[in-house]
């Protein structure tokens, strides 16, 4: 099974497009947004996909897939739970890095920085602005806690909507939004022959960035 594998990663070939130094542009964010849009018009599912890494206090690496909701030259934003594994990890070490992959167009992008909770009022209009599924979901679950069976998640909710039976309830105060402050980012263009194309940013001052081609 490995070799029948490994034999088929060996057959694919990466074409979908290049990237140059005079292609890519001067502002990170920029080039991030243009790939971007690129793959949420291309029809790509869930082209705001990202992978999350975060440590936990030994040193342990930890690595799940979140939605990014908005972005900005601020940094980075999603939202969860603050008692979930990684809002735990990220109150004890704030250092953390994204992972977007447009597998369609054979493209990477990794984004490094520090994380930093988001203001109440900002996490109060998102939660308002989700469904009221989701809403409930969100206020009748603690992430990431052990539960003895899902019976005994339908009844905490059950007991949530007979709390709230007029209206969704209000943001929990354990739940809320994260920001990821990008101090590096590289690009990576799949290309033919294995000969990727990857570029690096490294912050230089409040304002500028070095740009560095790296090898495959």
């Amino acid at each position: 099974m490995d070799a029948e594998f490994d034999q088929r990663d060996q057959r694919r070939e990466y074409q979908a497009a290049a990237l140059s130094r005079g292609s890519l542009a001067a502002d990170p964010l920029a080039q991030f947004a243009a790939w971007l849009e690129e793959a949420a018009a291309s029809g790509i599912k869930d082209p705001t996909a990202m992978a999350l890494a975060t440590v936990g206090t030994a040193g342990e690496p930890s690595l799940r897939t979140v939605l990014l909701k908005h972005f900005d030259a601020d940094g980075f934003c999603w939202y969860t739970d603050y008692r979930s594994r990684k809002g735990r990890e990220l109150a004890g070490n704030p250092n953390a890095a994204l992972l977007f992959h447009w597998r369609e167009w054979d493209r990477q992008v990794r984004i490094s920085g520090t994380v930093e909770r988001l203001p109440a009022a900002q996490s109060d209009a998102y939660f308002q602005s989700r469904p009221a599924e989701s809403r409930f979901a969100a206020a009748a679950s603690v992430q990431s806690a052990p539960v003895p069976d899902r019976k005994t998640l339908e009844q905490a909710l059950a007991a949530l909507r007979r709390r709230h039976p007029n209206d969704a309830p209000p943001r929990p105060p354990q739940w809320g939004g994260y920001r990821l402050r990008p101090d590096a980012y590289e690009f990576w263009q799949g290309r033919e022959g294995r000969l990727h194309d990857r570029f690096a940013f490294r912050r230089n001052g409040p304002d500028g960035w070095t740009v560095t081609r790296l090898q495959p």
